[in-house]
């Protein structure tokens, strides 16, 4: 799982918000500007000293639901390619909103290593609407596909979503089929982007499965020592870029900072 991408425990994971793809609302760049864009940042990253990458398609607002167009889907493998050649160590994509096939597809063709799949176990109520579990059509597609190498980081009870359908499942029994379920990693978020995650729903994830928990949002060097030894790796997005606002491209000097304070923390 987390070990075979990672040999050095706790890594940290930087995002790269793509930039608005073909046909979605604030598209204004070519497919060429797009990957140019992308592989620069993780440039950064690499000279920063990050051990793993993550790409999502965040600047796609509004999302759609459960899917997306083959435009889409070909505009994230050239990135995640591209991104993969300039980076070297691992990476992973998401596709929003809950595009959790599509992603897997991008990951097998471009040789990505993960996905980050929303919606894996239960069902929630998120901005674009129901999304509805998606594990077993997921693993069955990467089985169809021959993508097994490719694994699944699945969000449990994830932010910018309603969780009243399953207010009688607890954090941790969502932490406990995502185990069952096949997945490879659990995710803990806040509420949104940029909002740190609970630490005792950390603890609840980490007692209830024996996956390992990453974190997905709001980590900065100010609060990572809290959460250091609970979780098994952070993915960081919002603080790595400038101003700490997730729109803004990365930030040098505030990755610096991020890796200089887990680096204190490993000792």
């Amino acid at each position: 799982m987390l070990a075979q991408l990672f040999p050095q425990p706790k890594p940290i994971i930087g995002m790269i918000h793509v930039a608005a793809l073909p046909g979605t609302p604030a598209s204004t760049l070519s497919v060429r500007e797009i990957v140019d864009l992308a592989v620069r940042e993780a440039r950064l990253y690499r000279a920063g000293g990050l051990p793993g990458l993550a790409i999502e398609n965040m600047h796609d607002l509004p999302y759609l639901r459960g899917g997306v167009g083959p435009e889409i889907v070909a505009a994230m493998t050239l990135v995640g390619q591209a991104v993969k050649a300039e980076f070297g160590g691992p990476v992973g994509l998401q596709v929003l909103a809950g595009a959790n096939r599509e992603a897997v597809a991008v990951a097998h063709a471009a040789g990505l290593d993960f996905v980050r799949a929303e919606g894996y176990a239960f069902a929630h109520v998120a901005d674009e609407g129901f999304i509805q579990s998606s594990a077993a059509e997921l693993l069955r597609y990467r089985k169809l596909i021959g993508a097994e190498r490719v694994q699944v980081w699945a969000d449990v009870k994830k932010k910018h979503s309603a969780h009243a359908i399953t207010a009688d499942v607890s954090l941790g029994i969502t932490a406990e089929t995502v185990e069952f379920m096949r997945g490879d990693a659990v995710i803990i978020t806040g509420n949104v982007t940029g909002d740190p995650p609970k630490i005792e729903d950390v603890r609840e994830a980490k007692a209830n499965c024996r996956l390992p928990v990453l974190l997905g949002s709001g980590v900065t060097p100010e609060n990572l020592a809290g959460f250091y030894a609970e979780a098994d790796g952070f993915i960081v997005g919002s603080y790595f870029k400038v101003d700490g606002y997730w729109m803004n491209t990365v930030d040098p000097r505030r990755v610096a900072a991020f890796v200089e304070a887990a680096a204190k923390l490993r000792g």
